[in-house]
């Protein structure tokens, strides 16, 4: 443990949180990396002179946080700094990741044309089993996976997407650039679950990991549906930021007892 992490046994506040923050600031400061190992409680205590309790709450802590995970048996580890996911905009994986300062890329899975399922043709208004472009990555954020993202558009909209598309770049600017469909509008939905094996293995995380399910649907217009998509990204990379405001109501006046017994 790097001899600029101490405690003030003078200070009001408590040990667990001086060692919690002291080692936060290490992973912001990228001391500590992403899947590196963090010291054990064991050592903190020894290094520190403090209770293995108060070392085991400020691990506990910063995996409450979610920018660490512990495995039983092998220690606690850095799960770096959970992302903001912004409901408020319609943002593409390319343009969220570089918004935030990150370097996106794309492992392609499939790209192919298939017949639309069921849950797919419903959602994009199509004729059953009408033709759609299926495209599977896996969503990297920094050389570090993040999410993996099944893309559904009907074939008819942009017949030649696998001929002229690199799916390792932003398919929103392409659309836009190449047959002028705009995404303006989504709707989206999220759920909590967690990972299957072969999600756990993709996204380099321990099995039955918690996870987050997104299913969007976007349109270029309100009316025009042009993808569905449905996703999995891990919970301990992303945290859910939205703004909620109060609507503007009217406050019933009180009745006339309970004025007097105010």
């Amino acid at each position: 443990m790097n001899n600029n992490i101490f405690v003030d046994r003078e200070s009001v506040i408590p040990l667990y949180y001086q060692i919690q923050q002291s080692l936060l600031d290490r992973i912001k400061s990228g001391d500590l990396k992403t899947g590196d190992s963090i010291p054990s409680e064991q050592e903190i205590a020894a290094r520190l002179g403090v209770s293995r309790m108060t070392a085991r709450q400020a691990l506990k802590s910063l995996c409450g946080l979610g920018v660490a995970y512990s495995l039983r048996g092998k220690g606690t580890f850095v799960s770096g700094i959970k992302l903001e996911k912004n409901f408020r905009k319609v943002q593409s994986f390319t343009e969220e990741m570089q918004g935030l300062g990150h370097e996106p890329s794309s492992k392609v899975l499939e790209f192919k044309v298939i017949p639309s399922p069921p849950d797919v043709a419903l959602a994009l208004c199509l004729a059953p089993e009408e033709p759609v472009i299926h495209l599977l990555r896996l969503r990297l954020a920094d050389g570090v996976p993040m999410g993996i993202e099944s893309s559904y558009l009907p074939h008819r909209l942009c017949p030649d997407l696998l001929a002229s598309y690199d799916p390792q770049t932003s398919l929103y600017a392409f659309l836009w650039r190449q047959y002028n469909l705009r995404v303006m509008v989504a709707d989206e939905t999220i759920e909590a679950g967690v990972a299957s094996r072969e999600e756990s293995c993709l996204l380099r995380i321990p099995s039955k990991s918690p996870v987050f399910f997104f299913t969007r649907i976007s349109y270029v217009s309100h009316h025009h549906a042009t993808e569905y998509v449905k996703s999995t990204y891990r919970a301990d990379r992303y945290k859910i930021v939205n703004r909620l405001r109060r609507v503007d109501f009217e406050i019933p006046e009180r009745s006339g007892s309970l004025m007097r017994g105010a």
